[in-house]
């Protein structure tokens, strides 16, 4: 069994959880600073995703020197472009499936309950908006993962690569052949396909 999607899935999960990380200290930090939440969230969500694209690079999806080289920027935008389709658009619509349709809400009692005889005071509904994007997680990183495997970091064979076979076909041609074409060439002055030397 080849284990090599399961060492690149580890290292993809963990390259998001510093993705995670980046994001919510740069958002905080946004915040902080007294940004609108929606410019803090877009500079979290950038610099987070040329994080993993760095990192992915680097740990996850490494250049195979046999294959095509891959265009870096062609690499960084496919990696925008799934990150902004799961983080964003996929993770929305999940969160709305979780809290307004299924309403989570129905099985995060005793968890509420919990957090308030901590002395925290949280309403359930806060409860089921704090555990959606957890959930969110278990669906959004396999199709993530899936995403910049086959799409974004994928690399296409070389179109020719030189190997000794080429030269074993030119040693094995017949002498006859050879010499029939070397006196087209002197008859004609041409290469033997009608090209002038």
């Amino acid at each position: 069994m080849n284990k090599e999607p399961i060492k690149q899935f580890i290292k993809f999960g963990l390259v998001g959880v510093s993705n995670t990380l980046i994001s919510q200290i740069v958002y905080m930090a946004c915040i902080a600073l007294g940004a609108h939440y929606l410019v803090a969230s877009i500079i979290a969500f950038i610099l987070s995703v040329l994080n993993a694209y760095v990192l992915q690079n680097i740990f996850v999806f490494k250049q195979d020197e046999s294959l095509e080289r891959r265009s870096w920027w062609q690499v960084l935008l496919k990696t925008y472009a799934a990150y902004a389709f799961t983080g964003l658009l996929l993770n929305n619509l999940l969160l709305i499936l979780w809290i307004d349709i299924i309403k989570i809400e129905r099985f995060t009692v005793i968890l509420t309950d919990i957090i308030v005889k901590t002395g925290v005071n949280i309403e359930n509904r806060k409860t089921a908006e704090y555990i959606a994007p957890l959930l969110n997680i278990a669906v959004n990183v396999p199709i993530n993962f899936v995403i910049n495997k086959f799409w974004a970091y994928r690399q296409k064979e070389n179109t020719y690569i030189f190997d000794d076979r080429d030269n074993e076909e030119k040693n094995n041609c017949s002498d006859g052949e050879e010499k029939s074409d070397m006196k087209e060439k002197d008859k004609n002055g041409t290469n033997g396909e009608g090209e002038n030397l």
